[in-house]
């Protein structure tokens, strides 16, 4: 049988979630602090999905329209629902897969929970 990587050996274990509610300032503050490029937004309720905002996200919906950090909610720049990867996924599809959808960055799931999370870079340094 043969073996191969799957999405979650290269995945970062850097993870963090964010209230949709708090300022993008928070957000900006808290991706500094992490050292990461993106938050994933709580839900609301069990029937609520979760969803993403990345530095991407900030550049386009505060900086370039030229508004403040304090003035801007995550909730709305944020993209919701997120794509996700399965953990399983054979790693070898999943830049072609991120790249079809448009998508840089992606947490990765298992049983319904997220794991980590996948950008581009990932895939540079798993070929080191």
């Amino acid at each position: 049988m043969e073996t191969f990587k799957k999405a979650k050996d290269i995945a970062s274990d850097k993870l963090f979630y964010i209230d949709g509610l708090a300022s993008v300032r928070s957000a900006v503050q808290l991706m500094k602090d992490k050292n990461v490029q993106a938050l994933i937004i709580q839900k609301r309720n069990n029937a609520d999905a979760n969803g993403i905002i990345t530095v991407n996200d900030i550049i386009k919906g505060v900086i370039i329209p030229k508004k403040t950090l304090d003035e801007v909610s995550v909730y709305e720049i944020m993209t919701k629902p997120i794509f996700s990867i399965s953990a399983h996924l054979n790693v070898k599809y999943v830049p072609r897969l991120m790249f079809n959808y448009s998508v840089r960055i992606a947490p990765v799931e298992e049983n319904g929970k997220y794991i980590g999370i996948i950008d581009y870079s990932q895939f540079l340094f798993a070929k080191l």
